[in-house]
C-alpha cells in the first residue's frame, strides 16, 4: 500500500486541496478522482478517502500520497497558502456579494443536498413554519429512505445523508424554530428505528445517528422550555417503549429541562407502572416473562430517583423484587455489600443459594457467599458452600477456595473427591474427563499420580502441555512425549508463527536429554520436514 502511494505522489496525482494545523485535505486522480483527508502526524495517522479501499480496511494508497504530498509542500516552505482552496478563498474575497450568490445559486441547481439546505435555511428566514416543517420532514423522509436492503458496503453513505439532514436539526436547535425540532427530532428518532432492520449496520452507524438525534432534541428541549409534565410524559412513553433505548435515563439527562414538576410527573409514571408489576421471585418466576423488559426499565428509573434522594432502603427493595435468577441475588448481595449492609447482604445471598440448590450453582454467588460468612466470623459454615458446589459442579476456583481454606486435607479430599467421579465416569461439564483431577495435582506437585491420571483417562492437550512444564525436571521423558506431539502439529499447520513455536519447544527439549539424543532428533525432522524450507530455517 506504501509502495502504491508513493508511485501516485511521484507520478504528481495529488492536488492539495488545502492544508490546516495537522489535516490536509487533497484530491487524489486514480481510477476515479478520491476525496481524501490525512490528520495527525508522526505514529498517530488518521483520515478518511472516499475510495472503495478505505471503506473496506480504514486506510490506502492515496492516504499515503497526501500525506507525501503534504510533507513535500512543508519541506519545500509551500504549505502556508498553498492549496487550491486558499487560492479559491483569496479570489472570492474579490468578487462582489451579487457575483458570490449568482455563483451559489448556480451550484444549487445541480448539486440537490446543497439546493435542499439552501432551501431550508432561506424558509427559517421566513415566517411560514408549516413551511418550514414540511421541507424538513421531507429532508429527514428521503435521507432516512432505505429503498431495499442497504449493504455493508452502502451503511456508510447512508448514514452520511442522515447525518447531513440531521445537520438542519442541529442548526435550529437553540434558534427560535427549536420547539419544532423537538418535534422533528421524535420524527428523526422513529424514522431512524424503522429503518435499522433494512440495513447492516454492523459499524453501529444508527446508534451513532440515534444518540445524536437524542443529543438534538435535548439542546431543543433546553432552547424551547416546552411544557415540563408533558414533556415528562412524552419521554416516559419513549423510554418504556423505544426499541432501541434512544432515550434511555431520561430523567437523569432531562433533569435540567423537566425540573422538580416534570421530574415529580416521571416519577409518578414509573411508580404507578412498577406497582402494576407481577413479582418475580426465585423458582416462581415464569420463564418466558413478558414484564422483563419493562421491570429492567422501570427499576433503573425508580433506582434514578431513590438515589437521588438518598434512600438506601427504597434501592435494596428495588432490587428484591427482580430475584428470578442466582444472578440476580449475587447482584443484590454485592450492592448491598458495597453500601455496607453486609448483613443483609449474607441474607440475601445465601436466600439465593437455596433456593436455586437443584440447579447449577452459580459459582459468583458461592464466593460471595463464601466472603460474606468469613465476614462474620462462620468459617466451617462457608466450607460447608464451598463443598455442596464442589461436589455439584467441582473447579479449579472453587478447588483454590477449599485449599486456602482446608490446607493439605482439603486437597487431600478433593482429590479423593475427583477420582471418584472419574472412576464413576462422573465428571464437570464442557472438560475432558480428567483435567480438572491432573490440574488439582499439578497445583499439589502430584506429578507422578497426574500423570498416571493422563495415561488412564486422558486429558486435553492444554492440560497435558500444563503438565510436562510443571514436571520436565522430574518427568523428561513424559515432557518430551508431549513436546515432540506439539512440534509435529505446529509443523502440520505451517506458518511461520507455528515455526517459530515449534523451533522454540525443540530448543526446550534439548534441555532435557543428552546431545546425541537431540541431534538425531534434529537429523530426523530435516529428513521429514525438509521440503519446508521456512521451518528449516527457524530450525537453524
Amino acid at each position: 500500500m506504501f509502495a502504491r502511494g508513493q508511485a501516485y505522489f511521484r507520478d504528481g496525482l495529488v492536488e492539495i486541496l488545502g492544508i490546516d494545523r495537522g489535516r490536509v485535505l487533497a484530491r487524489v486522480a486514480g481510477s476515479e478522482e478520491y476525496r481524501t483527508e490525512v490528520a495527525g502526524q508522526a505514529g498517530d495517522i488518521g483520515g478518511a478517502c472516499s475510495c472503495p479501499a478505505f471503506e473496506r480496511d480504514g486506510f490506502c494508497k492515496h492516504m499515503v500520497a497526501v500525506a507525501l504530498a503534504a510533507n513535500a509542500a512543508i519541506s519545500a516552505g509551500q504549505a502556508e497558502g498553498a492549496g487550491l482552496l486558499d487560492r479559491i478563498r483569496q479570489h472570492l474575497r474579490t468578487r462582489s456579494i451579487e457575483a458570490l450568490v449568482e455563483t451559489i445559486v448556480e451550484v444549487a441547481e445541480r448539486d440537490p443536498a446543497l439546493l435542499r439546505k439552501l432551501e431550508i435555511a432561506a424558509a427559517a428566514d421566513g415566517t411560514d413554519g408549516k413551511a418550514v416543517e414540511a421541507q424538513l420532514k421531507r429532508a429527514i423522509r428521503d435521507a432516512t429512505r432505505t429503498r431495499g436492503f442497504v449493504d455493508y458496503w452502502q451503511a456508510a453513505e447512508w448514514a452520511g445523508d442522515v447525518d447531513a439532514a440531521l445537520d438542519l436539526l442541529a442548526g435550529l436547535a437553540t434558534g427560535p424554530r427549536a420547539a419544532l425540532v423537538v418535534e422533528l427530532a421524535d420524527y428523526a428518532a422513529a424514522r431512524i428505528e424503522s429503518a435499522i432492520e433494512d440495513i447492516d449496520d454492523s459499524d453501529g452507524h444508527c446508534g451513532a445517528l440515534l444518540g445524536r438525534v437524542q443529543g438534538i432534541h435535548l439542546e431543543a428541549c433546553r432552547t424551547s422550555r416546552p411544557d415540563p409534565v408533558a414533556l415528562a410524559r412524552d419521554l416516559f412513553r419513549q423510554e418504556m417503549e423505544g426499541e432501541y433505548d434512544t432515550f434511555y435515563a431520561a430523567a437523569e439527562r432531562y433533569a435540567e429541562v423537566l425540573g422538580e414538576p416534570g421530574l415529580a410527573e416521571y416519577r409518578r409514571l414509573a411508580q404507578e407502572a412498577w406497582e402494576q408489576l407481577p413479582p418475580q421471585l426465585g423458582r416462581h418466576r415464569v420463564e418466558q416473562d413478558e414484564f422483563e423488559l419493562d421491570r429492567d426499565r422501570l427499576k433503573s428509573i425508580l433506582d434514578f430517583f431513590a438515589e437521588r434522594d438518598g434512600d438506601l432502603d427504597l434501592r435494596i427493595a428495588l432490587r428484591a423484587k427482580t430475584l428470578s435468577s442466582p444472578r440476580a441475588y449475587l447482584q443484590l448481595a454485592e450492592f448491598c455489600r458495597t453500601h455496607a449492609r453486609e448483613e443483609e447482604a449474607l441474607q440475601h445471598a445465601e436466600e439465593g443459594l437455596w433456593l436455586f440448590e437443584d440447579e447449577r450453582p452459580d459459582e459468583r454467588l458461592v464466593c460471595c457467599t463464601v466472603d460474606l460468612l468469613l465476614g462474620a466470623g462462620r468459617k466451617t459454615d462457608a466450607e460447608a458452600h464451598l463443598w455442596r458446589a464442589f461436589e455439584k459442579t467441582p473447579s479449579l476456583a472453587l478447588y483454590g477456595r477449599l485449599r486456602s481454606l482446608g490446607g493439605k486435607e482439603a486437597a487431600r479430599r478433593a482429590v479423593a473427591l475427583l477420582q471418584g467421579q472419574l472412576a464413576s465416569k462422573r465428571s464437570a461439564p464442557r472438560s475432558s474427563p480428567a483435567d480438572l483431577l491432573v490440574q488439582v495435582m499439578i497445583e499439589e506437585r502430584m506429578f507422578e499420580a497426574a500423570w498416571l491420571a493422563v495415561r488412564e483417562s486422558g486429558a486435553s492437550r492444554g492440560v497435558r502441555e500444563a503438565l510436562a512444564a510443571a514436571s520436565e525436571t522430574t518427568h523428561a521423558g513424559e515432557a518430551l512425549a508431549v513436546y515432540g506431539e506439539r512440534v509435529e502439529e505446529l509443523v502440520r499447520v505451517g506458518g511461520n508463527p507455528a515455526y517459530e513455536e515449534a523451533a522454540a519447544l525443540i530448543a526446550r527439549m534439548a534441555k532435557l536429554r543428552g546431545a546425541a539424543e537431540q541431534a538425531a532428533h534434529l537429523s530426523e525432522l530435516r529428513a521429514r520436514h525438509g521440503r519446508k524450507r521456512n521451518f528449516m530455517k527457524f530450525l537453524e
